[in-house]
Order: structure tokens, then sequence, then C-alpha cells
């Protein structure tokens, strides 16, 4: 678990170095029509990590519950790769996101309530629960953390295009 909060922590860096200093015309600004914006992008990622730290959480209430043997070998690392497209659930589409500031601080809130939840219980039981994927199906808590993870990283990829996208439209 220790690589995988680690892996969290650079990428959430690095999310956090480019959003940071953009102007707030350029954070809020749709590269084109259907498109999000950075803001709606780091209000998605938001959403996604509170969403699966809830359901952590609720999951480690639980009794105890091991994914089938192929289930744990799931490569969560294919939730960064941006050639496979995958429609977000409706609850997780970021409607009506935040000022640059307030969503900074919801994201890192987020973070720590996660980083709380890891540190509390150890890797034994977060291999010992079921977390109910929408695309990748029952994926134990390791699972789920890394995927949090790659899933900051294919929207911090995602926020690069964005950024290439309104920049050559100057």
């Amino acid at each position: 678990m220790k690589k995988v909060l680690n892996r969290l922590d650079s990428i959430h860096q690095r999310l956090l170095d480019v959003v940071s200093p953009l102007d707030a015309n350029v954070y809020s600004k749709q590269p084109a029509e259907g498109e999000w914006s950075v803001a709606e992008i780091v209000h998605h990622v938001c959403l996604v990590e509170d969403r699966v730290t809830k359901e952590l959480e609720g999951a480690i209430a639980r009794a105890p519950q091991r994914v089938g043997l192929l289930r744990r070998f799931i490569p969560t690392s294919i939730v960064s790769v941006r050639l496979i497209r995958v429609k977000a659930p409706k609850a997780m589409n970021p409607l009506s996101a935040p000022a640059k500031d307030v969503a900074i601080e919801n994201l890192n809130r987020t973070r720590a309530s996660l980083k709380t939840l890891c540190a509390n219980h150890d890797d034994h039981r977060f291999r010992n629960l079921i977390f109910k994927h929408p695309v990748l199906g029952n994926i134990d808590g390791v699972a789920a953390v890394s995927f949090i993870g790659y899933h900051e990283q294919r929207h911090y990829k995602q926020i690069r295009e964005v950024l290439r996208k309104l920049s050559s439209k100057r």
C-alpha cells in the first residue's frame, strides 16, 4: 500500500503544479463545445475520489470479504490510458464546478480523507474488502486506492491536452 500511496501523492502534486498557477479564465474555459474545462476535470476527479473513499469506508464497516483469485490481478493502470474512452457515470459529471481555490481545497480535503482511511487500516484489511467499480468490476481495497491514482493520472493527461488546445487557439 505504501507504493500505491506514494504514486497517489506524486500524481496529485503534478496535477496541482499544473492547475494552481492557471488564470481563472483558462481554468474555466472549455477547449471546444462539449469538452470539459480544467475546472470540470478537477471537479470530476474530486467527485470520483470522494465517492470511492465513502464506498471504501462502507466496505470496511462490513465483514471482511475477498475478491476472486483472478479479480486480484485486474490491472488498474489501464484506467490511466487515454485511448480507452469511458463515459463518466451521471453522478460523476462535473456540473457546477467550483472556483479554482475551492476546487483545490476540496480535492486536498478528499485526498486527506482517503489517506486517513488508509492510515487507520492496514493492507490486510484493504485486501479483504470488495469495492464494486462500474467498469473494472469487483476489486479489493488496495486496487480501489490504486484506481484513484490512475484515474487522477488519466485526468492529469486530459488537463494537459486541454491546455495545449487552449494555447493553440490564441
